[in-house]
């Protein structure tokens, strides 16, 4: 529904004509034919139908800026799935053409904060004006992303850093405009919708920063920047039960919180209920929808019930072939699955997979594989054909690095797989439960008491290993203390606390025989921290966790559990941090 505004009939045809490349100026995108038309497309995206959705936006993209903001999203997270650089130059070209299209229906002036005068009088131009801040500041954030993983170097970094705090103030001055205007009566649907986009942004903005470790945000804080996790669930959760173009965004926002986010950086307490009522209307209305069944799947993982699970990331993977970067998601999570029941040959042939066709971390797919092998029996390994020394070995030469540093995980595996580069190599002692602790996953095994028994089994197993030993290596008290801390985690999760503090406090006299894996102190102390939460001594639990985010640092995976010492404090406080 383009709209022509000419008075002649024969010009509102030609307007129409195939022979034209560019649409003529005559022809006019209102804004609220745009919105409409930019639903359609994120219905297609939520689909499957995301070559649709592409065209049903592009004949607009340059001259519409809820059409360029559309076609840049979806080219933009295309980009940062396949991680291939064809991709990411296509995106930053369309993102910076988005941002010029949106800067052309701005305030000249592009003081946002004087909008509020124009509001009164509803005219359309100052409807676009109101929307077309809110549009630049989603673009911006888009192009933020695209500078973190486009470039290695720190400029790039800190120009990623500006755009983000221009975004972020741009949000604060709608913000400021919404405050002012909500209590008129008979807003339009218009209005509703530049609403809906302020408590998408706001709203994300106020919970991924309260989500930060303080010695971070102190620092923000003083450029600006502050969060607060109640306020900005609450704005998200109002976006989500709202009737416009974000409320989608906002739901995913908030499974995306609850279902990784909160597990990974936080102590694993996400909010499976709201995920699970948030979901479902869309189960409904798009219920082969790739987006909607990975999340579908990835709350029955975090329930325990991995069968299921399993099933629904098959469904993912057959419900569309465009993207395949979906299945590798998919992939990774049935890697999971499978390896929390030490299903090691099924959860070895989805690592293999991701080793061939993803890019987005050649250095932790080769690391898991080989992790994966080395819990497998001496016949199972021979049927692979795979030398896991050989493979050990190539993960040092695949890290990355983003904005001139390592990425932390891959860090971590390059450190541990360097075992297996000196002649008298020493096998490592349970990596794949290692990784997996590092991505939490035991608290994803702890809701299953079969599967966390017989983790336990496996890792009593290693620990009688380790004790029958010979002629230990510098490496064995390392081993024992990671074997321990394991043991603990099952314990824990069993039920079994004294037991389970045992294990901990065992790891922690052992602290000054710890000769390379010192972040198992730290950690070691988190979890002793958790376990007395979990037995109601709030006081000794925060007197551990302290110690640990206190006494510790420069150790392997540190800022990860910073975020978790910070999310663990912060449920002990009884209250988010910050103020809105």
């Amino acid at each position: 529904m383009a709209h022509v505004d000419t008075g002649d009939t024969g010009e509102d045809e030609d307007c129409f004509e195939d022979a034209y490349d560019k649409i003529p100026a005559a022809c006019h995108m209102d804004l609220h034919t745009s919105i409409q038309e930019t639903q359609c497309a994120l219905n297609l995206v939520l689909n499957n139908k995301f070559s649709e959705a592409l065209d049903l936006l592009k004949p607009w993209w340059k001259d519409s800026m809820y059409h360029a903001l559309g076609y840049s999203s979806i080219l933009v997270m295309q980009a940062t799935m396949t991680f291939e650089h064809r991709d990411i130059q296509a995106a930053m070209a369309t993102i910076k053409e988005a941002l010029n299209t949106c800067q052309r229906f701005r305030k000249k002036n592009s003081m946002v904060g004087s909008l509020s005068s124009l509001i009164s009088k509803q005219s359309n131009l100052q409807e676009e004006e109101m929307h077309a801040e809110i549009c630049y500041a989603e673009c911006l954030l888009q192009k933020a992303t695209l500078t973190f993983v486009q470039d290695e170097n720190m400029i790039s970094f800190i120009k990623g850093g500006i755009k983000i705090r221009t975004s972020y103030q741009i949000y604060k001055d709608c913000q400021n405009v919404l405050n002012a205007t909500q209590d008129q009566a008979n807003q339009s649907d218009s209005f509703r919708q530049f609403e809906g986009g302020v408590k998408l942004g706001i709203g994300s903005f106020n919970l991924m920063l309260s989500l930060l470790p303080q010695r971070i945000l102190r620092l923000l804080e003083f450029i600006g920047f502050s969060g607060n996790r109640g306020f900005g669930l609450s704005m998200l959760r109002e976006g989500a039960s709202s009737h416009s173009l974000r409320s989608i965004l906002c739901s995913l926002t908030l499974l995306f919180y609850n279902t990784y986010v909160s597990l990974i950086l936080g102590t694993g307490e996400g909010n499976l209920t709201e995920a699970e009522a948030l979901l479902e209307p869309y189960q409904h209305k798009y219920p082969k929808g790739s987006i909607i069944l990975f999340y579908s799947a990835r709350i029955s993982t975090l329930r325990g019930n991995f069968e299921k699970a399993q099933s629904r990331y098959e469904e993912c993977i057959s419900s569309q072939q465009e993207w395949r970067q979906i299945h590798h998601l998919c992939y990774w999570e049935l890697m999971w699955t499978h390896s929390y029941q030490q299903q090691w040959q099924q959860a070895y042939h989805y690592a293999e997979l991701l080793c061939q066709e993803s890019r987005w971390s050649k250095a932790i797919y080769v690391y898991q594989k080989a992790a994966i092998l080395s819990m497998m029996s001496e016949e199972e390994l021979r049927r692979t054909g795979e030398d896991v020394v050989l493979l050990f070995r190539q993960v040092e030469g695949l890290k990355q690095r983003l904005a001139g540093k390592s990425i932390p995980t891959e860090k971590f595996a390059v450190r541990k797989s360097r075992r297996y580069k000196t002649a008298n190599m020493i096998p490592l002692v349970l990596p794949a439960l290692e990784m997996m602790y590092m991505w939490n996953g035991f608290s994803i095994v702890g809701k299953r008491a079969d599967c966390t028994e017989a983790l336990l089994i496996t890792i009593e197993s290693a620990e009688i290993q380790l004790q029958n030993d010979t002629n230990p290596s510098e490496f064995h008290q390392d081993d024992s203390c990671l074997v321990q801390m394991l043991k603990g985690l099952c314990l824990k999760h069993l039920g079994r606390l004294l037991q389970a503090e045992l294990c901990f406090t065992q790891v922690l006299t052992s602290e000054s025989r710890i000769k390379f894996d010192h972040y198992l102190i730290p950690f070691t102390l988190y979890e002793l921290g958790l376990l007395y939460k979990q037995q109601g001594d709030v006081t000794k639990a925060a007197a551990y966790i302290e110690n640990a985010k206190t006494n510790y640092k420069d150790y392997s995976m540190e800022s990860r559990l910073h975020f978790r010492i910070h999310a663990a404090l912060n449920s002990l406080r009884g209250s988010p941090v910050g103020t809105p």
